[in-house]
């Protein structure tokens, strides 16, 4: 199984390969991808020198595509892909349908991995893209439970990869239009869903206030952990009992240590974690847990056993200090 690492930066993707990265994903400096923040992603020089000592260390480079253009504005995505067909990117990751035709007829030798934005969870959509476009992997939701992602890889024509750990999305990726009514930028055509110029933090009190674009998501005490504040992880009251609480999802990490063996038995091809925002210490420190844990268990699978120190470095670095399997281990569904 490949271990996948988010790099926001140079610094962040040699961190990842130094600490057992198969393969880095990341985004140019603009809003051609799903993670588009001030201080963050790569400059086309940038990204030659990622793709240069990717290729000197045996690792791969994948960039993300993965938001939909405006009507008049799609040059800049078409010069983004052209520029990674030139730089020889390994794979581009994209959801756009027009993208997707664009990239697989001008630039057909260049291996595409469907987004999770693109929402694809049955056999029907990953065969139609497969046939229009050739994809060769798709990134699942992270709204199917196990099971689901079993009986998927049973019949999938592509590989298929899957987060294994960060910030939980509780939507149907691609199709989220929550901050938008917060903010006025969707995250599918404006790269983030809490743009940072939105944010704002306060104390009033003696309690913490987080807000977005003026309104109040989340109150804490000053010594609680908090995360970053988007509109379904905040804090809302409910008209029947008046109380306030995480109505839609609270703010913990998805940590899937537990679940390797059935990822692997899957056939799972791809590891993800979700964190191109997060810092290189963030990524050092998951890197090298998930680089051991993945060794642990293709080193002996019967004998695999989730270590007790793993679960600790992890929780260091999760949103809010809390983990969850998250919709993995929904068993109604």
């Amino acid at each position: 199984m490949e271990l996948l690492c988010p790099a926001g930066n140079l610094a962040a993707l040699k961190t990842a390969f130094n600490a057992g990265a198969d393969a880095v994903y990341l985004g140019l400096k603009d809003d051609t991808n799903a993670r588009s923040f001030a201080g963050l992603n790569f400059s086309p020089k940038k990204l030659q020198q990622a793709v240069s000592i990717a290729k000197t260390q045996g690792k791969k480079i994948f960039l993300t595509i993965n938001t939909f253009p405006k009507p008049t504005e799609e040059s800049r995505w078409y010069q983004a892909i052209d520029m990674a067909a030139d730089f020889g990117a390994d794979a581009l990751i994209m959801a756009d349908l027009s993208l997707l035709d664009y990239a697989h007829s001008r630039h057909p030798q260049l291996p595409l991995h469907l987004s999770v934005q693109a929402s694809a969870t049955n056999v029907g959509a990953l065969s139609l893209y497969k046939e229009e476009f050739n994809i060769e992997r798709a990134v699942l939701p992270r709204v199917l439970s196990m099971k689901q992602v079993r009986d998927l890889a049973k019949v999938s024509p592509v590989d298929l990869e899957v987060f294994a750990f960060g910030s939980l999305c509780i939507m149907a990726e691609g199709r989220c239009h929550l901050s938008s009514y917060v903010t006025g930028q969707s995250p599918n055509t404006g790269g983030s869903c809490s743009p940072a110029q939105h944010v704002r933090w306060a104390e009033k009190d003696g309690q913490q206030l987080t807000k977005l674009n003026n309104v109040l998501i989340d109150k804490s005490g000053k010594d609680e952990q908090m995360g970053y504040p988007v509109v379904c992880k905040g804090k809302y009251v409910a008209e029947d009992n008046g109380d306030t609480e995480y109505m839609l999802e609270s703010p913990t990490s998805l940590n899937t240590l537990s679940l390797l063996p059935e990822l692997g038995k899957a056939g799972i091809v791809s590891l993800k974690i979700e964190g191109r925002q997060r810092s290189p210490a963030y990524v050092e420190q998951v890197t090298r847990v998930w680089r051991n844990a993945i060794d642990t268990y293709l080193n002996n699978p019967a004998g695999y056993e989730t270590q007790c120190e793993w679960n600790a470095a992890l929780d260091k670095v999760s949103e809010g200090q809390t983990t969850t399997l998250g919709a993995y281990e929904r068993t109604w569904q």
